[in-house]
């Protein structure tokens, strides 16, 4: 039996983290210094496509992708610039700016209502692969 749900993670992670509306994250997009970081699974991004000009690193290796003394270490994420994570709903980029926070990454947010409410917002995406 686990301890601690879902729910109760994303309750801390959301305490700690910044999150943004749709609104202001597309005040941000396009912006100099901010990149926009899609943490999806490589399907759903081939299958829905993404926040046009979105890098995408996907939940699994982003730790590994941030630590510059990782041997999968991006150089994008040594830039200072202001990083903006979003999933599908929002869950797991909440709980992954948790981690970046804990691992001293910053300045990072989150997209509220992830890549779904991007898409209601009719926010710029670049078509599915």
């Amino acid at each position: 039996m686990i301890t601690k749900g879902y729910k109760k993670l994303l309750e801390e992670a959301e305490a700690v983290i910044e999150t943004l509306t749709v609104e202001d994250a597309k005040s941000l997009h396009g912006g100099e210094n901010v990149t926009f970081v899609d943490i999806r699974d490589v399907r759903e991004v081939k299958r829905e496509g993404k926040v046009s000009g979105a890098l995408h690193a996907p939940r699994g290796m982003l730790e590994f992708w941030i630590d510059p003394e990782s041997p999968y270490h991006r150089d994008v994420f040594a830039t200072g610039n202001k990083f903006v994570l979003y999933c599908a709903s929002g869950w797991r980029s909440a709980l992954a700016a948790k981690a970046l926070q804990e691992m001293g990454f910053g300045p990072v947010a989150h997209i509220g209502g992830g890549f779904t409410a991007w898409n209601e917002a009719e926010g710029p995406v670049d078509a599915p692969e």
